[in-house]
């Protein structure tokens, strides 16, 4: 049985938030708007999609997005505790319900034998999502692990959105 495509994936999604009235905002780093681009090549996704932060350098993340420079320094760009404060950040600063955001590594350099090529970390937050993160890996050239990446993200907020 093959997985549903993106499109379908993102109809859903954009259901779930019309239907429980949310608005929704990204924060991406290894990604670089990829989330963005597919979500809003879909036509009518203004209503409930407010925008986006593409935060790929650390001076983004500390200045706009406000992720500690200490936890930073301490966990590195690609973890759990960073991903979490770039949701937050990204709720706060683009005034929206919900946020997502992602950070990893997608290569082809970058990696290390502890965060390997393919290491995303993802974080939710909402009313309900404060402390909504997971941390995954996906394989494949870079371009793979972005569109991977891409996919688990919105089957991430649409399993939290069914709750």
């Amino acid at each position: 049985m093959s997985s549903p495509k993106i499109e379908t994936l993102l109809q859903e999604l954009l259901a779930l938030l019309r239907t429980q009235k949310l608005t929704v905002g990204f924060a991406e780093s290894c990604t670089g708007g990829l989330l963005s681009a597919t979500l809003t090549a879909l036509s009518g996704v203004s209503d409930v999609f407010k925008g986006s932060v593409v935060s790929y350098s650390n001076s983004v993340k500390i200045e706009v997005l406000g992720v500690e420079e200490s936890v930073l320094a301490k966990e590195g760009a690609v973890s759990e505790e960073v991903a979490r404060q770039m949701a937050q950040g990204t709720r706060k600063q683009l005034k929206v319900d919900v946020s997502v955001a992602i950070t990893g590594i997608a290569g082809p350099t970058g990696g290390t034998p502890h965060k390997p090529i393919g290491t995303v970390c993802f974080a939710l937050a909402g009313p309900w999502l404060a402390e909504s993160s997971i941390q995954k890996h996906f394989s494949g050239e870079r371009k793979e692990v972005q569109e991977q990446s891409v996919r688990f993200a919105v089957e991430y907020l649409i399993s939290k959105l069914k709750v």
